[in-house]
């Protein structure tokens, strides 16, 4: 066991969350750091709507974590080495209890793994391997410290964090669960310690986002609704036009797109049409409400779109402002929009003139609550303290090439790997490295965060959590990975699952 000590007059600067408590924390007794994430459920729902936007563009879009560089890809050393510090101890999975066991020659994958997802410092998406693991309230997840906790500053969880078992191309099988508190031992938190690359997060109760019923409703209503919402423009006839315009209680927003043949005009003009024409929101700002020329056409209209999207449109108005008027920005939910501003013209009648209205809706029903994880997909139980040379089932989802550049992995599938560990250590000093196992296996990136299981059953899909991927190694020197390591498991370990297992999370519907 392997303790990080401030050496006399304290001259050690403490970075993370807890270094501002450092004075009254550093010799507590407790080795267990707890950092909040969504701290509402109005705040993780925000979170669920970020990634399942637009048919899951967000998760679809998140690449693996790269806190590994081909630099980092180092040779294991094989001296030193953990040392337990107490008897070996286990807590049971949970899920499909009363099935038996069989023998089984192909390799059952665990329902309980999946994806964790988030946002980093630098504002990437990305993401990592994790499990479901047993807890007094069904709600925990597994996975590496690196995967909860930014080290790229030092100063924060990672943001918009959620666990997707099952990931598959987009698809949310079992739902999204948003993670509620993060738990990592005191050592991570504070000096990033990679002995200690581990983290327990309690996650809310899964929603599911899609389907549900579309609304037809009022602008202002459309515009005031938080929830998943559309629009779409209908073309209309003339006569549904000018009764649309001259109805003060229509719900919808009734416009005409001016032909090649009509000339402008003003609002007195019989049969006069009036189209909308973007402008930038200053000159939207200075113009007058009323029915002249150049007057405001309606409240300014905000569109959701993806990242992409957002950085094409900015890109695009460097060049043309005039054409790509609109105000691109982040709103308090963290997605990105672009605000539309129009003004009046109006214009004499024009045979290729055509009528339109634009009709909202919002989607009601479109999210539900689908339960605990746990409830779910089951948990894996989680072990500590147990001797090496045992062996282990090691599941992720690995994406990354090679350092040589060899790309064997898609990150789409969940691999595996089987072996005895071996006590061995990473030499590197940067990261504080003296007490990992090793097992030999050539998964990259991606694949951090996975779960080492202990005595996995084919048949039940659980196991005991032994262990988590948390780097890759080469022992060859041929520029490939060809050895995974994960800190040990000891009673400290057991001290921050044991945290995490208690805390209750809730629903977010």
């Amino acid at each position: 066991m392997k303790r990080i000590l401030i050496p006399a007059g304290g001259a050690i600067l403490a970075t993370g969350l807890l270094a501002a408590g450092l004075a009254g924390t550093a010799t507590a007794a407790s080795d267990v750091a707890s950092d909040p994430m969504a701290k509402s459920a109005a705040d993780a729902k925000a979170i669920a709507d970020f990634w399942s936007a637009t048919n899951n563009a967000a998760l679809k879009a998140a690449k693996e974590s790269n806190v590994w560089d081909s630099g980092d890809v180092a040779k294991l050393q094989s001296k030193g080495g953990y040392s337990a510090d107490s008897k070996p101890g286990s807590s049971v999975p949970i899920g499909q209890e009363k099935k038996t066991s069989t023998k089984v020659q192909n390799v059952n994958m665990p329902k309980t793994i999946g994806k964790v997802f988030f946002v980093n410092s630098k504002g990437e998406k990305k993401w990592c391997s994790a499990t479901s693991v047993q807890s007094k309230y069904r709600n925990l997840v597994a996975t590496a410290g690196h995967c909860v906790y930014d080290t790229a500053t030092n100063s924060d969880v990672m943001s918009k964090w959620v666990f997707v078992p099952g990931y598959y191309q987009g698809k949310t099988p079992f739902g999204i669960y948003v993670g509620k508190q993060a738990f990592t031992h005191y050592d991570f938190d504070v000096y990033e310690d990679y002995d200690r690359d581990y983290a327990f997060v309690t996650v809310y109760n899964g929603i599911q986002l899609g389907g549900g019923t579309a609304k037809k409703v009022s602008k202002a209503d459309f515009e005031k609704y938080q929830g998943i919402k559309d629009a779409k423009d209908v073309e209309i006839s003339r006569d549904e036009f000018r009764k649309c315009k001259l109805d003060p209680t229509s719900i919808e927003a009734c416009w005409a797109k001016r032909g090649t043949d009509a000339e402008a005009t003003g609002p007195d003009f019989p049969n006069a049409e009036v189209t909308k024409v973007e402008v930038a929101q200053a000159k939207y700002k200075a113009a007058r409400v009323g029915k002249g020329n150049g007057f405001k056409f309606g409240e300014p209209v905000t569109e959701i779109v993806t990242d992409a999207q957002a950085a094409a449109y900015k890109k695009a108005a460097e060049s043309n402002a005039d054409k790509y008027p609109g105000t691109v920005a982040q709103d308090a939910r963290g997605n990105w929009t672009i605000t539309h501003y129009y003004v009046q013209q109006w214009y004499k009648p024009g045979t290729a003139t055509k009528f339109y209205k634009t009709e909202f809706f919002i989607i009601e029903g479109a999210a539900k609550d689908v339960g605990r994880l746990g409830d779910v997909v089951g948990g894996q139980g989680v072990s500590w303290n147990q001797p090496t040379g045992k062996y282990v089932r090691v599941f992720g989802y690995p994406a990354a090439a090679h350092p040589d550049g060899h790309k064997n992995y898609t990150g789409i599938t969940p691999k595996w790997c089987y072996g005895k560990t071996s006590k061995k250590v990473v030499g590197s000093a940067a990261k504080k490295i003296e007490e990992h196992v090793a097992l030999k296996c050539a998964m990259t990136e991606g694949a951090d965060g996975g779960p080492w299981l202990l005595n996995y059953s084919n048949t039940k899909r659980l196991g005991y959590v032994n262990g988590v991927t948390s780097t890759f190694n080469d022992q060859d020197g041929n520029k490939r990975v060809d050895y995974i390591s994960s800190p040990y498991f000891d009673g400290e370990t057991a001290a921050v699952y044991k945290s995490a297992a208690n805390v209750w999370s809730g629903k977010i519907l």
